[in-house]
């Protein structure tokens, strides 16, 4: 499988750059071929331009060449990997600044005859995010895990509702021991390994 992982943590020591490293050992232990976009390593500017908006509903939205390329390899992934923390119960800005700048129309969607939104990325046939938090899983709960709910059902209005999805947290980061952290880490890799 083509395999698109998107990965944002600003540290390069940090247990997230653990976790991409670990997962894309996985996968390509599988024989995927893995494309890792690493947002803060490659300095992906998070917001949108004013010229980036203006062609927002043209034809050709997609106008910054980085952009054009990670939109291109996404079009031919048969599955798209998040990694990142949770902050302020969300994703990291530079994330969500990707989605919004790479996810656009003609790559992640169209528009039908009656201007419905319809999905141009079929081919994904798995979704999964994997997330750490600083807070226990029910105080996640109540403040209903907005990271989550755009990667395991919103992104699904661009892929079709028959992608598998699959989520993989870490909870309470600040409070796991490191058996805590590799037993993680061994799900991770168990996970993405078995990814057919």
């Amino acid at each position: 499988m083509n395999v698109v992982v998107v990965f944002a943590h600003p540290s390069a020591d940090s247990f997230g750059q653990a976790i991409c490293s670990t997962a894309v050992s996985a996968l390509e232990s599988s024989g995927h071929k893995v494309s890792l976009l690493a947002l803060y390593q490659s300095h992906f500017t998070a917001a949108m331009s004013r010229e980036e908006w203006l062609a927002y509903h043209s034809d050709q939205p997609a106008i910054d060449s980085t952009v054009q390329s990670h939109g291109e390899l996404v079009r031919n992934a048969d599955a798209l990997i998040f990694i990142y923390p949770t902050w302020w119960s969300g994703l990291p800005s530079i994330m969500k600044g990707w989605l919004e700048r790479v996810l656009v129309s003609g790559i992640a969607f169209h528009f039908n005859k009656k201007d419905k939104v319809r999905p141009s990325l079929k081919q994904v046939r798995h979704l999964v995010g994997v997330s750490t938090y600083g807070s226990p899983r029910t105080y996640i709960a109540i403040m209903n895990d907005n990271g989550r709910r755009i990667i395991m059902r919103a992104l699904r209005v661009c892929t079709g509702w028959r992608t598998k999805r699959t989520w993989l947290g870490l909870y309470n980061i600040g409070n796991s021991t490191n058996e805590e952290r590799e037993e993680f880490l061994q799900r991770v890799h168990k996970t993405l390994r078995e990814l057919s």
